[in-house]
């Protein structure tokens, strides 16, 4: 997991995540979000609102760390949620985690779980 908190500070220092409910919501529905990772002990109606979103426009949505490891992955203050906004990042840093949701095994056209 170390790798991923580094590839997350690389990340944001690249300016290629962003933070918080509206503006993570807003990068999946512009079609920006390549990765969202929400915090393990973010509320379930959070969880169930951003897997369903994710689901949505098919982004790759991860439950992992808490909220004080998120923010501190990426020097900042507790976070709940993260988008990561560069496919090469996100590539990077799905790697490192193995925590996907199910977001990531629904087949799209059948709405069926692979």
């Amino acid at each position: 997991m170390s790798k991923a908190f580094s590839h997350l500070g690389m990340a944001m220092r690249a300016g290629k995540l962003v933070t918080g409910d509206d503006t993570v919501l807003k990068s999946i529905r512009q079609g920006k979000a390549h990765l969202v990772i929400v915090a393990g002990d973010a509320s379930d109606n959070t969880k169930k609102k951003f897997r369903d979103k994710c689901g949505f426009y098919n982004v790759k949505m991860a439950e992992a760390f808490d909220r004080v490891e998120l923010g501190k992955a990426i020097g900042k203050e507790a976070r709940v949620l993260i988008a990561v906004t560069d496919a090469g990042f996100a590539r990077m840093i799905a790697t490192q985690l193995t925590s996907y949701s199910e977001v990531d095994h629904i087949d799209k056209t059948t709405g069926q779980q692979r």
